[in-house]
């Protein structure tokens, strides 16, 4: 590839003053050719803390394989990452959101710092995929992430199992369900192997998002995590990203307001996770895209829920890839007209082209056809009303109540919400609100899927509800609303509920309501007084001072609200 002097790394390694720079990468085996040629970044965000993240030190030798062979150098670093399945229902659950805006710091100051050609990304575990895609986009550099895929799925008692089926079985225990013997049975057996978790939860949804938006390459997400192939698809990463430097195609050029209505469209058409709010809202603020809240929803009412994935359906996201991969779902809905199918990718032609190419297995059941969907609308509902005027997510898949009426059992921690549900203090028809859980609150938002999950196992899942203004993992399943926003810390609504208030969730007229008077709530809310800082100094202090509401999409910035 023919050196352009206006690329960044010129700046740091050309010329006389520049002695000094190339001495240093000389000394760990850098050659003259080597720093001749276009400087790749390979973040890797690989530990050795989670099965989801722990292939990716060999997947990156094979990236920066196919970097050297399209005639660039690959310089690989690496980042933090948190394991929300490993940090469930702990304190150490509050570092997983945190980890997004430390994850996309790190990132874009090292390729600020070093001042690479291009990027790659490896990801794996839920935040860092849209920590990498924030970065990406805050450097604006040819790039691409590349995810190192799902898990397998584990056997159990002849059925595939994942990590949701550990959190329910806990339920299951505390309730007499299931024998100590047989949970460490399946402890045992449902994560046989390295790869994200293996339903459409938060990594998958995420992963899923990159391909429909752009910044990964169609075909390559749905890829299981040890299969052969994923070598093969990590070295032509590695070369794509050349051919990306050399057409200078940027996340600016593929991230436009309609590739952000196609990632919603994915999101909804495959159940996937209310993470991916989060998620986009912050992408888009990063990206200087308008995207509300209130898209969500608009999105998904004109998008067929067509994936039969768990947590609500019956299949894993290695089916997906068995089924025609991604780029099936992509296809269905470019043929249903849902998706705008000009939108640039990186995989350097057009998300119709990339939809064109899909080859769907002959008798596959997991992605059913547009005349026969799971339900005619998707997953993703947004609701307001008195509780949470900003907003609030909750996620239907097609077999939920839709609507609830209860009293309310209030806890300030999650902690105390998974105590009375261990305890069986919760009964039938109650809504179990948590709260103090949210961005600022928690701090971090922590996911609730312990509690969720337990009261599937003691068989509450049809007759509770539950809300919270902190987040719900991508394998919750039953009627429950998160990221009520104003959050509780903030003194939104949410704090004037008191034990046995009437709460109100409807899904169909799109509200959640405490049945007070307006009056009596902000009675309330004139009594409320903040809460002190859980955390007065590091990181989480910094996150809780600079944190945006949910509705913003918890992105850190100064002056934030």
């Amino acid at each position: 590839m023919t050196q352009d002097p206006r690329l960044p790394s010129r700046t740091i390694l050309e010329g006389r003053d520049r002695a000094g720079a190339r001495a240093m990468l000389k000394g760990i085996g850098f050659s003259d050719e080597d720093l001749s040629r276009p400087i790749v970044g390979v973040a890797n965000t690989w530990i050795e803390t989670m099965p989801c993240n722990f292939h990716l030190r060999s997947l990156a030798g094979k990236v920066k394989e196919g970097i050297r062979a399209a005639g660039g150098t690959p310089m690989e670093f690496n980042t933090v990452s948190i394991s929300d399945g490993v940090t469930m229902g702990t304190e150490g659950m509050k570092a997983s959101l945190i980890s997004r805006e430390v994850i996309a710091d790190s990132i874009e100051l090292v390729g600020r710092g070093h001042m690479f050609d291009a990027m790659v990304a490896l990801v794996g575990c839920d935040k860092t995929i849209p920590g990498a895609a924030m970065a990406l986009i805050r450097l604006d550099l040819p790039s691409l992430i590349l995810y190192g895929g799902s898990i397998e799925a584990g056997r159990f008692h002849g059925r595939d199992v994942t990590i949701q089926d550990v959190y329910e079985a806990i339920g299951a225990n505390a309730a007499g369900k299931m024998s100590d013997q047989e949970l460490r049975e399946l402890e045992d057996v449902a994560c046989p192997g390295a790869g994200a978790c293996g339903g459409q939860f938060t990594a998958n949804t995420m992963a899923t998002v990159l391909e429909f938006i752009g910044l990964s390459p169609l075909g390559t997400a749905s890829v299981p995590a040890t299969d052969p192939r994923k070598q093969e698809v990590a070295v032509h990463c590695g070369k794509l990203v050349m051919e990306l430097l050399r057409r200078d195609l940027r996340p600016s050029a593929i991230l436009k307001r309609p590739a952000f209505e196609n990632a919603i469209a994915g999101v909804a058409a495959t159940g996937g996770s209310t993470n991916s709010v989060l998620h986009l809202l912050a992408m888009a603020r990063e990206a200087g895209v308008p995207l509300a809240i209130d898209d969500f929803d608009r999105v998904s009412q004109r998008t067929p829920l067509l994936a039969d994935l768990k947590p609500g359906g019956r299949y894993v996201a290695v089916d997906v890839d068995r089924a025609g991969g991604i780029q099936l779902v992509v296809k269905r809905l470019v043929d249903a007209g849902l998706l705008d199918e000009k939108q640039m990718t990186a995989s350097g032609g057009t998300l119709g082209d990339g939809a064109r190419a899909a080859v769907e297995t002959p008798g596959q059941e997991v992605i059913r056809p547009l005349s026969n969907p799971i339900k005619p609308t998707g997953g993703l509902v947004i609701l307001k009303g008195n509780l949470s005027p900003e907003g609030c997510v909750v996620k239907v898949a097609g077999h939920e109540r839709l609507q609830h009426r209860g009293p309310a059992r209030v806890f300030n921690s999650e902690e105390e919400a998974m105590g009375a549900v261990l305890a069986r203090r919760i009964g039938p028809g109650d809504v179990v609100v948590i709260r103090y859980e949210g961005p600022v609150g928690g701090p971090g938002m922590r996911e609730m899927l312990g509690v969720t999950a337990a009261l599937v196992g003691e068989g509450l899942s049809e007759s509770v509800a539950l809300i919270t203004d902190g987040r719900f993992s991508g394998a919750t399943r039953g009627l429950m609303v998160g990221h009520v926003a104003p959050e509780a810390a903030r003194g939104g609504p949410i704090a004037a509920i008191e034990e046995g208030d009437f709460i109100v969730i409807d899904v169909n007229a799109r509200r959640l309501d405490l049945e007070v008077p307006g009056e009596t709530i902000q009675m309330r809310l004139a009594r409320w007084k903040a809460p002190a800082p859980r955390y007065r100094s590091g990181v989480f202090a910094k996150y809780a001072a600079l944190v945006s509401s949910a509705s913003e999409g918890a992105i850190t910035r100064a002056g934030a609200v």
